[in-house]
């Protein structure tokens, strides 16, 4: 479920402003065909609410599932998918390149 803020760290804010975990998906390298640029973000909240995009779609699930894990280890994580990897296909990033995003836990 997304909100209607329309902006990732607007969204963050507001969330956390609400209490609720936070977590910030940010794409920190692409190579080849990649759907979203360096520096597109996605906010997640403890509710798997989010905001943003880190893909048009095809891996925010796969982006979403983990910034759960990591909003409860506290624990940053460094995914990468691309067309050789097996969950690259799963999520359906079939688009002839990698992608590197970089998920955090916000904290006040």
């Amino acid at each position: 479920m997304t909100t209607s803020i329309n902006d990732p760290l607007q969204a963050a804010k507001s969330w956390q402003d609400d209490g609720l975990a936070v977590a910030i998906a940010t794409v920190v390298e692409t190579w080849g065909s990649s759907p979203r640029p360096a520096g597109s973000q996605l906010a997640v909240n403890e509710k798997a609410e989010f905001e943003g995009s880190v893909s048009g779609g095809c891996i925010e699930g796969a982006v979403v599932t983990e910034a759960l894990d990591v909003m409860e280890s506290g624990v940053p994580k460094l995914m990468e998918f691309g067309v050789s990897d097996a969950m690259a296909w799963e999520v359906g990033l079939a688009c002839g390149g990698t992608v590197r995003v970089f998920v955090e836990k916000l904290e006040h």
